[in-house]
């Protein structure tokens, strides 16, 4: 069974298997380095995915409803969202935006079929409401002035989005993996040593001695790339 059978079927699976209700089973996905880093510094864009992983990302796309980055990857990355390297439908696009700073010349902004959505906190609408579904979400007073994430998945489920796929940037995966929100993670190694920006930070709060792990974990090596994949299990419980 190739690479692309296992995850798939192990995909379906998982999918198929996920009973909690009142959000999308979650998919982490991304690429890195061998020390942990997907860039230079933040804000840059350095490519580690090889030309078989890169159809894994983008099959692995067409099988979720949807497509989460947050602003930071649209602003450095501008990135599509679709799939292009293999036969599928592509997943609705999705932006964590909480002011609102995605510009409208964004590749996402511009889906060959989709209109993008912008889960936002931010009351100002701009021109963007003319090209893509602004999502306002509230938030309590006191509250950090950011995209509620618990309150972000209800939504996107309450949408139709059963299952969804998480591509980053380093903030987003991290608070992702904070929020306990993570079922799932393809995480692809490339065998290079950056000593860059990191994709996960500061996961341990203080007094805490509990991490995600990742469990029943596969791997399979394509070319000089190494493919690991698991289900996510918190503090001795299963996602």
């Amino acid at each position: 069974m190739s690479l692309n059978e296992q995850v798939e079927s192990w995909l379906r699976d998982r999918t198929a298997a996920f009973s909690v209700s009142g959000r999308p089973f979650v998919t982490l996905t991304y690429a890195q380095s061998w020390d942990g880093s997907i860039t230079t510094r933040s804000g840059e864009t350095l490519c580690f995915s090889g030309q078989e992983t890169t159809r894994l990302t983008h099959q692995l796309r067409s099988l979720h409803d949807g497509i989460l980055v947050g602003i930071g990857t649209v602003l450095s990355d501008d990135p599509q969202l679709t799939v292009r390297e293999w036969e599928g439908v592509n997943p609705q696009p999705i932006v964590l935006d909480s002011q609102l700073r995605t510009p409208a010349s964004a590749k996402v902004c511009h889906h060959p079929d989709k209109r993008c959505w912008i889960l936002t906190v931010s009351g100002a609408h701009n021109s963007l409401s003319e090209i893509a579904a602004i999502i306002t979400l509230d938030i309590k007073s006191g509250d950090q002035d950011e995209v509620p994430l618990l309150r972000a998945m209800s939504t996107l489920r309450a949408r139709g989005i059963r299952s969804l796929m998480v591509e980053g940037g380093a903030s987003v995966i991290t608070s992702f993996l904070k929020a306990e929100l993570v079922d799932a993670v393809v995480l692809t190694l490339s065998p290079r040593m950056v000593g860059g920006y990191k994709a996960v930070d500061g996961l341990l709060a203080v007094g805490e001695k509990t991490v995600p792990s990742i469990v029943s974990v596969h791997s399979c090596q394509v070319g000089d790339d190494v493919v690991v994949w698991g289900d996510l299990k918190y503090s001795g419980h299963s996602a």
